[in-house]
Protein backbone atom coordinates (compact mmCIF):
# COMPACT_ATOMS: atom_id res chain seq x y z
CA UNK A 1 0.00 0.00 0.00
CA UNK A 2 1.57 3.29 -1.11
CA UNK A 3 3.00 5.36 1.73
CA UNK A 4 2.29 2.72 4.39
CA UNK A 5 5.21 0.25 4.48
CA UNK A 6 4.25 -2.93 6.29
CA UNK A 7 0.58 -2.01 6.59
CA UNK A 8 -1.80 -5.00 6.36
CA UNK A 9 -4.08 -5.33 3.33
CA UNK A 10 -7.21 -4.48 5.33
CA UNK A 11 -7.64 -1.24 7.27
CA UNK A 12 -10.26 0.31 9.50
CA UNK A 13 -11.90 3.70 9.68
CA UNK A 14 -11.21 4.55 6.04
CA UNK A 15 -7.60 5.58 6.84
CA UNK A 16 -5.29 3.42 4.75
CA UNK A 17 -2.35 4.07 7.09
CA UNK A 18 -4.26 2.94 10.18
CA UNK A 19 -3.69 -0.78 10.88
CA UNK A 20 -6.76 -2.85 11.56
CA UNK A 21 -7.66 -3.70 15.12
CA UNK A 22 -6.09 -6.90 16.44
CA UNK A 23 -8.68 -9.60 17.07
CA UNK A 24 -8.94 -12.90 18.88
CA UNK A 25 -10.33 -15.86 16.94
CA UNK A 26 -11.57 -18.98 18.72
CA UNK A 27 -11.35 -22.05 16.44
CA UNK A 28 -13.92 -24.83 16.35
CA UNK A 29 -12.85 -28.44 15.69
CA UNK A 30 -14.47 -28.57 12.25
CA UNK A 31 -12.27 -25.69 11.01
CA UNK A 32 -9.12 -27.68 11.84
CA UNK A 33 -10.52 -30.87 10.28
CA UNK A 34 -11.31 -28.82 7.16
CA UNK A 35 -7.84 -27.24 6.93
CA UNK A 36 -5.03 -28.34 9.23
CA UNK A 37 -2.96 -25.29 8.20
CA UNK A 38 -5.72 -22.86 9.19
CA UNK A 39 -3.71 -21.24 12.01
CA UNK A 40 -1.41 -19.63 9.42
CA UNK A 41 -4.25 -17.82 7.63
CA UNK A 42 -5.29 -15.26 10.28
CA UNK A 43 -2.56 -12.69 9.61
CA UNK A 44 -1.49 -10.84 12.79
CA UNK A 45 -4.51 -11.85 14.86
CA UNK A 46 -4.38 -14.10 17.95
CA UNK A 47 -5.89 -17.58 18.03
CA UNK A 48 -7.40 -19.56 20.88
CA UNK A 49 -7.94 -23.33 20.83
CA UNK A 50 -10.41 -24.44 23.55
CA UNK A 51 -9.24 -27.58 25.36
CA UNK A 52 -12.50 -29.20 24.22
CA UNK A 53 -11.22 -28.95 20.63
CA UNK A 54 -8.01 -30.78 21.57
CA UNK A 55 -10.12 -33.53 23.16
CA UNK A 56 -12.25 -33.82 20.03
CA UNK A 57 -9.18 -33.96 17.79
CA UNK A 58 -7.88 -36.84 19.88
CA UNK A 59 -10.93 -38.87 18.76
CA UNK A 60 -10.17 -38.16 15.09
CA UNK A 61 -6.42 -38.82 14.98
CA UNK A 62 -6.77 -42.55 14.20
CA UNK A 63 -8.00 -43.65 10.78
CA UNK A 64 -7.33 -43.28 7.06
CA UNK A 65 -9.92 -40.67 6.14
CA UNK A 66 -8.94 -37.11 5.25
CA UNK A 67 -10.25 -35.75 8.55
CA UNK A 68 -7.98 -38.21 10.42
CA UNK A 69 -5.01 -36.96 8.43
CA UNK A 70 -5.98 -33.35 9.11
CA UNK A 71 -6.24 -34.00 12.85
CA UNK A 72 -2.79 -35.65 12.95
CA UNK A 73 -1.16 -32.92 10.87
CA UNK A 74 -2.58 -30.15 13.06
CA UNK A 75 -1.59 -31.79 16.34
CA UNK A 76 1.96 -32.37 15.04
CA UNK A 77 2.33 -28.77 13.85
CA UNK A 78 0.94 -27.48 17.16
CA UNK A 79 3.35 -29.69 19.09
CA UNK A 80 6.27 -28.43 16.99
CA UNK A 81 5.72 -24.81 18.03
CA UNK A 82 4.32 -25.35 21.53
CA UNK A 83 5.86 -24.82 24.94
CA UNK A 84 4.50 -24.23 28.45
CA UNK A 85 3.48 -20.74 27.30
CA UNK A 86 0.80 -22.20 25.03
CA UNK A 87 -1.37 -22.43 28.17
CA UNK A 88 -0.22 -19.10 29.58
CA UNK A 89 -0.25 -16.04 27.32
CA UNK A 90 0.34 -17.95 24.10
CA UNK A 91 3.26 -18.42 21.72
CA UNK A 92 4.01 -16.69 18.38
CA UNK A 93 2.76 -18.61 15.34
CA UNK A 94 5.40 -17.15 13.03
CA UNK A 95 6.74 -13.93 11.48
CA UNK A 96 4.02 -11.29 11.09
CA UNK A 97 1.55 -13.64 12.78
CA UNK A 98 -0.26 -13.44 16.09
CA UNK A 99 -0.05 -15.78 19.05
CA UNK A 100 -1.81 -19.07 19.66
CA UNK A 101 -2.85 -20.50 22.98
CA UNK A 102 -4.89 -23.36 24.39
CA UNK A 103 -7.65 -22.22 26.74
CA UNK A 104 -8.53 -24.56 29.60
CA UNK A 105 -12.12 -25.26 30.64
CA UNK A 106 -14.08 -22.57 32.53
CA UNK A 107 -17.09 -22.85 34.80
CA UNK A 108 -20.24 -22.95 32.70
CA UNK A 109 -21.55 -19.38 32.56
CA UNK A 110 -25.00 -18.87 34.02
CA UNK A 111 -26.26 -17.23 30.79
CA UNK A 112 -25.34 -20.37 28.83
CA UNK A 113 -26.53 -22.68 31.58
CA UNK A 114 -30.04 -21.28 31.19
CA UNK A 115 -30.17 -22.09 27.47
CA UNK A 116 -27.71 -24.86 26.61
CA UNK A 117 -26.87 -28.25 28.05
CA UNK A 118 -23.31 -28.69 29.28
CA UNK A 119 -23.17 -32.22 27.87
CA UNK A 120 -22.36 -31.08 24.31
CA UNK A 121 -18.77 -30.23 23.30
CA UNK A 122 -20.08 -27.41 21.09
CA UNK A 123 -21.52 -25.70 24.13
CA UNK A 124 -18.20 -25.89 25.98
CA UNK A 125 -16.56 -24.15 23.02
CA UNK A 126 -19.37 -21.59 23.18
CA UNK A 127 -18.76 -21.17 26.91
CA UNK A 128 -15.03 -20.53 26.40
CA UNK A 129 -15.82 -17.95 23.74
CA UNK A 130 -18.35 -16.23 25.99
CA UNK A 131 -15.89 -15.92 28.89
CA UNK A 132 -13.19 -14.50 26.60
CA UNK A 133 -15.64 -12.02 25.08
CA UNK A 134 -16.53 -10.80 28.58
CA UNK A 135 -12.87 -10.28 29.41
CA UNK A 136 -11.85 -8.52 26.18
CA UNK A 137 -12.85 -5.41 24.26
CA UNK A 138 -16.23 -5.69 22.50
CA UNK A 139 -16.09 -6.83 18.91
CA UNK A 140 -12.62 -8.33 19.06
CA UNK A 141 -13.46 -11.93 20.06
CA UNK A 142 -14.87 -14.03 17.22
CA UNK A 143 -15.83 -17.70 17.10
CA UNK A 144 -14.82 -19.34 13.81
CA UNK A 145 -16.85 -22.43 12.94
CA UNK A 146 -18.17 -24.16 9.85
CA UNK A 147 -21.24 -25.29 11.80
CA UNK A 148 -24.09 -22.92 10.90
CA UNK A 149 -26.10 -24.02 13.98
CA UNK A 150 -23.25 -23.15 16.32
CA UNK A 151 -22.89 -19.76 14.62
CA UNK A 152 -26.59 -19.08 15.25
CA UNK A 153 -26.30 -20.16 18.89
CA UNK A 154 -23.31 -17.84 19.33
CA UNK A 155 -25.18 -14.89 17.87
CA UNK A 156 -28.21 -15.63 20.06
CA UNK A 157 -26.14 -14.80 23.15
CA UNK A 158 -24.45 -11.75 21.63
CA UNK A 159 -21.23 -13.36 20.38
CA UNK A 160 -19.62 -12.68 17.02
CA UNK A 161 -19.32 -15.79 14.85
CA UNK A 162 -17.99 -16.36 11.33
CA UNK A 163 -17.44 -19.15 8.84
CA UNK A 164 -13.86 -20.06 7.86
CA UNK A 165 -13.53 -18.46 4.44
CA UNK A 166 -9.82 -18.66 3.62
CA UNK A 167 -10.46 -21.10 0.77
CA UNK A 168 -13.85 -19.73 -0.34
CA UNK A 169 -14.56 -18.78 -3.94
CA UNK A 170 -15.21 -15.06 -3.67
CA UNK A 171 -17.89 -14.55 -6.33
CA UNK A 172 -19.85 -17.48 -7.77
CA UNK A 173 -21.32 -15.22 -10.46
CA UNK A 174 -17.79 -14.82 -11.82
CA UNK A 175 -16.83 -18.51 -11.55
CA UNK A 176 -15.19 -19.73 -14.75
CA UNK A 177 -17.67 -21.50 -17.08
CA UNK A 178 -15.10 -22.91 -19.50
CA UNK A 179 -16.85 -21.54 -22.58
CA UNK A 180 -17.92 -18.35 -24.30
CA UNK A 181 -20.13 -17.37 -27.24
CA UNK A 182 -18.76 -15.06 -29.93
CA UNK A 183 -21.39 -13.54 -32.23
CA UNK A 184 -21.15 -11.88 -35.65
CA UNK A 185 -18.12 -13.90 -36.75
CA UNK A 186 -17.48 -13.37 -40.51
CA UNK A 187 -18.33 -16.28 -42.81
CA UNK A 188 -14.73 -16.43 -44.04
CA UNK A 189 -13.40 -16.97 -40.52
CA UNK A 190 -15.84 -19.81 -39.82
CA UNK A 191 -15.10 -21.35 -43.21
CA UNK A 192 -11.38 -21.34 -42.39
CA UNK A 193 -12.01 -23.51 -39.34
CA UNK A 194 -13.46 -26.19 -41.62
CA UNK A 195 -10.37 -26.20 -43.85
CA UNK A 196 -6.99 -27.77 -43.07
CA UNK A 197 -5.24 -27.09 -40.71
CA UNK A 198 -8.62 -26.31 -39.03
CA UNK A 199 -7.33 -23.37 -37.00
CA UNK A 200 -7.16 -19.59 -37.08
CA UNK A 201 -5.18 -16.82 -35.43
CA UNK A 202 -6.95 -15.16 -32.48
CA UNK A 203 -6.39 -11.82 -34.22
CA UNK A 204 -8.84 -12.97 -36.93
CA UNK A 205 -11.67 -12.60 -34.41
CA UNK A 206 -12.68 -9.43 -32.58
CA UNK A 207 -12.73 -10.70 -28.97
CA UNK A 208 -13.13 -8.42 -25.97
CA UNK A 209 -11.82 -10.68 -23.20
CA UNK A 210 -8.43 -12.40 -23.34
CA UNK A 211 -8.63 -16.08 -24.28
CA UNK A 212 -7.82 -18.64 -21.59
CA UNK A 213 -5.94 -21.88 -22.23
CA UNK A 214 -8.37 -24.66 -23.30
CA UNK A 215 -11.32 -22.28 -23.19
CA UNK A 216 -14.11 -23.36 -25.55
CA UNK A 217 -15.82 -21.02 -28.00
CA UNK A 218 -19.11 -21.12 -29.88
CA UNK A 219 -18.54 -18.98 -33.00
CA UNK A 220 -21.61 -18.00 -35.00
CA UNK A 221 -23.27 -15.30 -37.08
CA UNK A 222 -26.85 -16.44 -37.66
CA UNK A 223 -25.97 -18.32 -40.88
CA UNK A 224 -22.96 -20.39 -39.94
CA UNK A 225 -21.39 -21.67 -36.74
CA UNK A 226 -18.35 -23.57 -35.51
CA UNK A 227 -17.12 -25.02 -32.23
CA UNK A 228 -13.56 -24.17 -31.26
CA UNK A 229 -11.07 -24.01 -28.41
CA UNK A 230 -7.98 -21.97 -27.67
CA UNK A 231 -4.66 -23.85 -27.60
CA UNK A 232 -2.19 -21.82 -25.56
CA UNK A 233 0.76 -23.92 -26.80
CA UNK A 234 0.21 -23.09 -30.47
CA UNK A 235 -1.59 -19.80 -29.67
CA UNK A 236 -4.25 -20.74 -32.18
CA UNK A 237 -8.03 -21.15 -32.09
CA UNK A 238 -8.69 -24.68 -33.33
CA UNK A 239 -11.88 -26.38 -34.41
CA UNK A 240 -13.51 -28.86 -32.04
CA UNK A 241 -14.75 -31.97 -33.82
CA UNK A 242 -17.94 -33.68 -32.72
CA UNK A 243 -16.86 -36.97 -31.18
CA UNK A 244 -18.65 -40.22 -30.45
CA UNK A 245 -17.17 -42.10 -27.50
CA UNK A 246 -18.18 -45.72 -26.98
CA UNK A 247 -21.56 -45.16 -28.62
CA UNK A 248 -22.29 -41.91 -26.77
CA UNK A 249 -22.56 -38.80 -28.97
CA UNK A 250 -22.81 -35.19 -27.82
CA UNK A 251 -26.34 -33.76 -27.96
CA UNK A 252 -25.31 -30.11 -27.68
CA UNK A 253 -22.28 -27.85 -27.97
CA UNK A 254 -21.40 -28.10 -24.28
CA UNK A 255 -21.31 -31.89 -24.41
CA UNK A 256 -19.09 -31.67 -27.51
CA UNK A 257 -16.69 -29.52 -25.53
CA UNK A 258 -16.76 -31.97 -22.61
CA UNK A 259 -15.99 -34.98 -24.83
CA UNK A 260 -13.17 -33.03 -26.50
CA UNK A 261 -11.51 -32.32 -23.14
CA UNK A 262 -12.12 -35.84 -21.84
CA UNK A 263 -10.67 -37.53 -24.93
CA UNK A 264 -7.65 -35.21 -25.27
CA UNK A 265 -4.56 -36.96 -23.80
CA UNK A 266 -2.74 -33.61 -23.49
CA UNK A 267 -5.30 -32.40 -20.93
CA UNK A 268 -4.47 -34.24 -17.71
CA UNK A 269 -7.10 -32.60 -15.49
CA UNK A 270 -10.75 -31.99 -16.36
CA UNK A 271 -13.68 -30.71 -14.32
CA UNK A 272 -17.29 -30.91 -15.49
CA UNK A 273 -20.08 -29.19 -13.59
CA UNK A 274 -23.81 -29.05 -14.20
CA UNK A 275 -27.20 -29.87 -12.76
CA UNK A 276 -28.69 -33.36 -12.72
CA UNK A 277 -29.31 -34.81 -16.15
CA UNK A 278 -26.71 -32.84 -18.08
CA UNK A 279 -24.64 -35.97 -18.73
CA UNK A 280 -21.53 -35.25 -16.64
CA UNK A 281 -20.81 -38.78 -15.43
CA UNK A 282 -22.06 -40.51 -18.58
CA UNK A 283 -19.71 -38.50 -20.81
CA UNK A 284 -16.74 -39.13 -18.49
CA UNK A 285 -17.37 -42.88 -18.46
CA UNK A 286 -17.85 -43.04 -22.23
CA UNK A 287 -14.58 -41.17 -22.85
CA UNK A 288 -12.72 -43.41 -20.39
CA UNK A 289 -13.95 -46.53 -22.21
CA UNK A 290 -13.10 -45.05 -25.61
CA UNK A 291 -9.55 -44.21 -24.50
CA UNK A 292 -9.04 -47.23 -22.21
CA UNK A 293 -6.07 -48.61 -24.21
CA UNK A 294 -4.07 -45.51 -23.28
CA UNK A 295 -4.42 -46.29 -19.57
CA UNK A 296 -3.58 -49.21 -17.29
CA UNK A 297 -6.90 -48.99 -15.46
CA UNK A 298 -10.08 -46.96 -15.08
CA UNK A 299 -10.90 -45.90 -11.52
CA UNK A 300 -14.38 -44.54 -10.80
CA UNK A 301 -15.01 -43.22 -7.31
CA UNK A 302 -17.31 -41.00 -5.34
CA UNK A 303 -17.22 -39.76 -1.76
CA UNK A 304 -19.63 -41.48 0.58
CA UNK A 305 -21.50 -38.64 2.25
CA UNK A 306 -24.40 -40.34 4.06
CA UNK A 307 -27.84 -38.75 4.25
CA UNK A 308 -28.81 -37.27 7.61
CA UNK A 309 -25.09 -37.36 8.51
CA UNK A 310 -25.33 -41.05 9.44
CA UNK A 311 -22.30 -43.22 8.82
CA UNK A 312 -22.41 -46.29 6.56
CA UNK A 313 -22.38 -48.40 9.73
CA UNK A 314 -26.05 -47.53 10.21
CA UNK A 315 -26.95 -49.37 7.01
CA UNK A 316 -27.81 -53.10 7.15
CA UNK A 317 -25.66 -55.89 5.68
CA UNK A 318 -21.96 -56.43 4.97
CA UNK A 319 -19.61 -53.79 3.59
CA UNK A 320 -20.66 -54.41 -0.02
CA UNK A 321 -24.34 -54.10 0.88
CA UNK A 322 -23.64 -50.87 2.74
CA UNK A 323 -21.77 -49.29 -0.17
CA UNK A 324 -23.90 -50.49 -3.08
CA UNK A 325 -26.43 -47.62 -2.75
CA UNK A 326 -23.60 -45.08 -3.16
CA UNK A 327 -22.07 -46.79 -6.18
CA UNK A 328 -25.28 -47.77 -8.00
CA UNK A 329 -25.55 -44.55 -10.07
CA UNK A 330 -22.16 -45.35 -11.60
CA UNK A 331 -23.31 -48.83 -12.59
CA UNK A 332 -26.48 -47.29 -14.01
CA UNK A 333 -24.42 -45.05 -16.29
CA UNK A 334 -22.37 -48.03 -17.47
CA UNK A 335 -25.63 -49.81 -18.28
CA UNK A 336 -26.72 -46.83 -20.43
CA UNK A 337 -23.46 -47.04 -22.37
CA UNK A 338 -23.79 -50.81 -22.68
CA UNK A 339 -27.31 -50.31 -24.01
CA UNK A 340 -25.95 -48.55 -27.10
CA UNK A 341 -24.90 -51.97 -28.42
CA UNK A 342 -26.55 -55.31 -29.17
CA UNK A 343 -25.95 -58.05 -26.61
CA UNK A 344 -23.88 -60.04 -29.11
CA UNK A 345 -21.65 -57.01 -29.85
CA UNK A 346 -18.02 -57.25 -28.65
CA UNK A 347 -18.33 -53.81 -27.07
CA UNK A 348 -21.38 -54.90 -25.06
CA UNK A 349 -19.45 -57.75 -23.46
CA UNK A 350 -16.27 -55.72 -23.09
CA UNK A 351 -17.68 -53.66 -20.23
CA UNK A 352 -18.50 -56.77 -18.18
CA UNK A 353 -15.07 -58.20 -19.01
CA UNK A 354 -13.36 -54.99 -17.84
CA UNK A 355 -15.37 -55.00 -14.59
CA UNK A 356 -14.62 -58.66 -13.89
CA UNK A 357 -10.89 -58.19 -14.51
CA UNK A 358 -10.82 -55.00 -12.39
CA UNK A 359 -9.68 -52.96 -15.39
CA UNK A 360 -12.70 -50.86 -14.41
CA UNK A 361 -12.77 -50.44 -10.65
CA UNK A 362 -15.75 -48.74 -9.02
CA UNK A 363 -15.30 -47.98 -5.34
CA UNK A 364 -15.82 -45.34 -2.66
CA UNK A 365 -13.16 -42.66 -2.76
CA UNK A 366 -11.79 -43.68 0.63
CA UNK A 367 -11.01 -47.16 -0.78
CA UNK A 368 -9.00 -45.76 -3.70
CA UNK A 369 -7.04 -42.99 -1.97
CA UNK A 370 -4.08 -45.19 -1.04
CA UNK A 371 -3.64 -46.80 -4.44
CA UNK A 372 -0.99 -46.00 -7.02
CA UNK A 373 -2.29 -43.53 -9.62
CA UNK A 374 0.07 -44.28 -12.51
CA UNK A 375 -1.42 -44.48 -16.02
CA UNK A 376 -4.96 -44.30 -14.62
CA UNK A 377 -8.10 -42.68 -16.03
CA UNK A 378 -9.53 -41.54 -12.69
CA UNK A 379 -13.12 -40.26 -12.50
CA UNK A 380 -14.26 -38.67 -9.23
CA UNK A 381 -18.03 -38.27 -9.25
CA UNK A 382 -19.98 -35.95 -6.89
CA UNK A 383 -16.76 -33.98 -6.33
CA UNK A 384 -18.72 -31.04 -4.86
CA UNK A 385 -18.77 -33.05 -1.60
CA UNK A 386 -14.98 -32.84 -1.30
CA UNK A 387 -13.04 -30.16 0.56
CA UNK A 388 -10.32 -28.13 -1.19
CA UNK A 389 -7.73 -30.14 0.73
CA UNK A 390 -9.21 -33.45 -0.45
CA UNK A 391 -9.18 -32.25 -4.07
CA UNK A 392 -5.53 -31.24 -3.70
CA UNK A 393 -4.63 -34.57 -2.10
CA UNK A 394 -6.14 -36.51 -5.02
CA UNK A 395 -4.45 -34.41 -7.71
CA UNK A 396 -1.02 -34.51 -6.05
CA UNK A 397 -1.13 -38.32 -6.10
CA UNK A 398 -1.36 -38.37 -9.90
CA UNK A 399 1.54 -40.27 -11.45
CA UNK A 400 2.85 -40.40 -15.00
CA UNK A 401 0.20 -40.88 -17.68
CA UNK A 402 -2.76 -40.33 -15.34
CA UNK A 403 -5.84 -38.29 -16.24
CA UNK A 404 -8.15 -37.06 -13.47
CA UNK A 405 -11.75 -36.01 -14.07
CA UNK A 406 -13.91 -34.35 -11.42
CA UNK A 407 -17.67 -34.15 -12.01
CA UNK A 408 -20.36 -32.59 -9.85
CA UNK A 409 -22.96 -29.92 -9.21
CA UNK A 410 -21.65 -27.16 -6.95
CA UNK A 411 -25.21 -26.28 -5.90
CA UNK A 412 -26.15 -29.81 -4.75
CA UNK A 413 -24.02 -30.43 -1.68
CA UNK A 414 -24.60 -33.13 0.92
CA UNK A 415 -21.59 -32.35 3.11
CA UNK A 416 -22.67 -30.63 6.36
CA UNK A 417 -19.80 -28.10 6.37
CA UNK A 418 -19.51 -27.23 2.66
CA UNK A 419 -21.46 -24.92 0.38
CA UNK A 420 -21.26 -23.63 -3.20
CA UNK A 421 -18.40 -21.27 -2.30
CA UNK A 422 -16.32 -23.50 -0.03
CA UNK A 423 -16.44 -26.91 -1.74
CA UNK A 424 -13.35 -28.32 -3.42
CA UNK A 425 -14.82 -28.39 -6.92
CA UNK A 426 -15.48 -24.62 -6.97
CA UNK A 427 -12.03 -24.03 -5.48
CA UNK A 428 -10.41 -26.18 -8.19
CA UNK A 429 -12.15 -24.30 -11.00
CA UNK A 430 -11.09 -20.90 -9.67
CA UNK A 431 -7.48 -21.84 -9.00
CA UNK A 432 -6.71 -24.01 -12.06
CA UNK A 433 -8.31 -21.99 -14.87
CA UNK A 434 -5.81 -20.98 -17.52
CA UNK A 435 -3.41 -23.87 -16.88
CA UNK A 436 -2.44 -25.62 -20.16
CA UNK A 437 -3.09 -29.11 -18.75
CA UNK A 438 -6.54 -28.22 -17.37
CA UNK A 439 -9.94 -27.84 -19.00
CA UNK A 440 -13.33 -27.08 -17.49
CA UNK A 441 -16.84 -27.01 -18.91
CA UNK A 442 -20.12 -26.18 -17.23
CA UNK A 443 -23.05 -28.09 -18.74
CA UNK A 444 -26.31 -26.14 -18.65
CA UNK A 445 -28.74 -28.02 -20.88
CA UNK A 446 -30.35 -31.12 -19.40
CA UNK A 447 -30.51 -34.15 -21.68
CA UNK A 448 -32.02 -36.80 -19.40
CA UNK A 449 -35.66 -36.29 -20.37
CA UNK A 450 -38.24 -33.52 -20.79
CA UNK A 451 -39.86 -34.68 -17.53
CA UNK A 452 -36.53 -34.44 -15.64
CA UNK A 453 -35.83 -31.00 -17.11
CA UNK A 454 -39.29 -29.73 -16.15
CA UNK A 455 -38.94 -31.02 -12.58
CA UNK A 456 -35.49 -29.40 -12.16
CA UNK A 457 -36.90 -26.00 -13.16
CA UNK A 458 -40.28 -26.13 -11.41
CA UNK A 459 -39.96 -28.22 -8.26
Amino acid sequence: MAGCPGAPAETIGGDECMPKKKKMFILDTNVILHDSSCIYHFEQHDLVIPITVIEELDQFKRGNETINLQARMFLRSLDAISSDRIFNGGIPIGPDKGKIRIELERDFHEKLEANFTSRKPDHHILNTTYHLAQENEAGTVILVTKDVNLRMKAKSIGLMAEDYTSDHVKDLAELYQGKRVEEDIPDAVIDQLYQSPFEIEPSAVDIDRELISNEYIIMRNGRKSALASYNSSTRKIQRVEKLTCYGISARNAEQSFALDALANPEIALVSITGKAGTGKTLLALAAALERRKMYRQIYIARPTVPLSNKDTGYLPGDIHSKLDPYMQPLYDNLSVIQGQYQQNSPRFGKIRELLDSKKIDIAPLSYIRGRSLVSIFFIVDEAQNLTPHEIKTIITRAGEGTKIVFTGDIYQIDHPYLDAQSNGLSYLIEKMKGQPLYAHINLEKGERSSLSETAIHLL
